[in-house]
């Protein structure tokens, strides 16, 4: 909004003499920096009023597991407050409005629509939660669902995944923008960059995706990471502070692929326009920046899955904009391998009690960072752990960049 104003009132600005304040909003940098510190800032100042609202109105989590010794680590997190994701989200939201593109830029439009879609998934689920007991008590004690069936959230993720791919693949101006984009393969044939003074090739080799394709690994890679996130968010800082350490990285991939001098450089898909999703990451990383200093331990408040589904929707909408799913999956190494424990842990018992008769487990508990628990970990040593984690993971990703 600020940056659609300041490009239809420059006359008007040159003429009374502020221009020269306010071309800075001209700088994509600048608002993608400046988007981290203003949405850091709204989480900071309104999450207290929040967590204070969620309290009066006992909007608080209670969360059971199937273990009696998980049970007992996790007693402390019950009456904690949740769908601190609403926050988390609407700061995004705002921010982005307010100093992204969001007259042109199809990338940014649908961004918004994945992120206030989910967001809606996921408070919808969370209510259902929180509401359980008082629908049991309505029911006259009978047992009532405990939030949304999977499968019924699986429609919801993959519906949003289809129709983001469309518009993504109909936003893209050049065939690189539907490439698929492997680690170490070069995009284009080499050329150097002083020499190039027109697109470059694509390479042979380059699988250019059809628009079926594109939208079933956009949805794929766009439900797959909203349900990662989602069971990531178990401990007191770590879905947050993965997220944040995600949004970073993914900062700098939208910055290289909106820039043509950058694509070619690293041998990456050149995808102009992009570089507006440059401000939405800047504006999910502050968020969660903000986010965390109220959810470390002892968190005063949870995400929920109002703020886990969409912000791992949201992530995984931006790599598929600047085709990089498949980075993503390194970035948020931790994310996957979560998702990965879960059905790793859920098919090896289903198959053992088909086989044997008995149901076996590979971990102690799933996901991953539940077994770290129950192996004698503490919480701040899984969660710090797995940060480290997260980092490594993500500087091998940026630095794969310039192995092509």
């Amino acid at each position: 909004m600020l940056y659609a104003l300041v490009e239809n009132l420059q006359n008007w600005l040159d003429s009374v003499g502020l221009y020269p304040v306010v071309q800075v909003m001209f700088q994509l940098e600048f608002r993608a920096f400046f988007a981290v510190l203003l949405s850091f800032g709204i989480v900071l100042v309104l999450m207290p009023k929040l967590i204070a609202q969620l309290r009066s109105v006992k909007v608080t989590d209670d969360p059971e597991f199937y273990g009696k010794d998980l049970n007992a680590i996790m007693a402390s997190k019950r009456g904690t407050p949740t769908m601190g994701g609403i926050l988390l989200c609407g700061s995004v939201f705002l921010t982005t409005v307010l100093l992204a593109d969001v007259v042109h830029s199809r990338y940014v439009h649908v961004s918004l629509i994945v992120l206030v879609w989910l967001a809606g998934v996921g408070a919808w689920d969370d209510w259902m939660k929180l509401t359980q007991a008082a629908r049991d008590k309505r029911n006259g004690g009978k047992r009532s669902r405990d939030g949304m069936l999977a499968w019924e959230k699986l429609v919801f993720q993959f519906g949003i995944g289809v129709i983001a791919s469309w518009f993504i693949w109909q936003a893209a101006t050049v065939p690189d923008a539907h490439v698929m984009n492997l680690p170490f393969q070069r995009t284009y044939l080499p050329t150097p960059t002083e020499a190039v003074i027109q697109p470059l090739d694509i390479a042979p080799g380059v699988w250019q995706m059809g628009l079926i394709t594109f939208m079933l690994l956009g949805s794929f890679m766009i439900a797959f990471t909203s349900n990662a996130v989602n069971l990531t968010d178990g401990l007191d800082g770590l879905a947050g502070g993965t997220l944040l350490i995600a949004a970073f990285a993914m900062m700098v991939l939208t910055w290289i692929s909106a820039s043509q001098r950058a694509s070619y450089f690293l041998m990456v898909p050149y995808v102009p326009g992009s570089g507006e999703l440059m401000v939405i990451a800047g504006a999910m990383a502050g968020a969660c920046l903000g986010f965390l200093w109220f959810n470390v331990a002892p968190a005063q408040i949870f995400m929920g899955d109002t703020g886990s589904l969409a912000m791992g929707g949201l992530l995984a909408t931006i790599a598929v904009c600047v085709r990089q799913e498949a980075l993503l999956v390194l970035i948020g190494g931790v994310f996957y391998l979560e998702a990965l424990s879960v059905i790793m842990q859920v098919g090896w018992f289903k198959f053992t009690r088909i086989r044997f008769g008995e149901g076996r487990r590979i971990l102690l508990c799933a996901p991953a960072h539940h077994h770290f628990q129950q192996a004698g970990w503490k919480e701040t040593q899984v969660v710090g752990r797995f940060y480290l984690i997260a980092i490594t993971l993500a500087i091998v990703a940026l630095v794969s960049l310039k192995l092509r």
